[in-house]
């Protein structure tokens, strides 16, 4: 999948020192719920087993063939979200320098088309932490309707007191 500035391929062992140096800024990680990475190591181990599957892509910046962020699909996280049976948990995170750039919308469009062409899944599901206004805009953007439900998930790095908003997209 790809557009002009993007694309996302399936996570390699050789992307672990780049999901290292963005992975490993604390600023980001909190954000979406999970600490920083501590090594080169730690960020190979995320490539073998959390994004070892085919649901879960590196964001790549054409230009510099880079990784710079993830994006996914499935029932993932042990989070506290409100899903449907069968609904997937939509994820995601950019490095910061690439913040405020419309990357992750441009990501998540491109995935919601291809969920729509290759699955016969009827929702998805999705949360930010409210203290993350930036990640509900991006949701939106991509056609996500607010639930008007919130839920606490303390599984989640820094998650004590910090309320998720809830978020779906009826595909149907």
């Amino acid at each position: 999948m790809e557009t002009d500035r993007i694309l996302l391929r399936l996570w390699r062992e050789s992307d672990a020192e780049v999901l290292f140096k963005w992975a490993s800024n604390p600023d980001v990680g909190s954000r979406a719920g999970w600490p920083p990475h501590k090594s080169v190591e730690e960020s190979l181990e995320i490539i073998r087993t959390l994004f070892n599957n085919d649901t879960t892509w590196a964001i790549v910046l054409k230009e510099t063939d880079e990784a710079i962020g993830a994006i996914g699909y499935g029932p993932s996280c042990d989070c506290n979200l409100p899903a449907r049976d069968c609904e997937p948990i939509v994820g995601y995170w950019i490095a910061k320098p690439y913040w405020n750039q419309g990357i992750c919308t441009e990501a998540l469009r491109m995935m919601i088309e291809n969920i729509r062409e290759t699955t016969d899944i009827l929702s998805l599901i999705s949360g930010h932490f409210i203290d993350n206004p930036a990640s509900g805009r991006v949701m939106e953007k991509c056609g996500f309707l607010a639930t008007g439900e919130t839920c606490i998930d303390e599984t989640q790095y820094m998650g004590k007191d910090r309320p998720i908003r809830v978020l779906r997209l009826e595909l149907s």
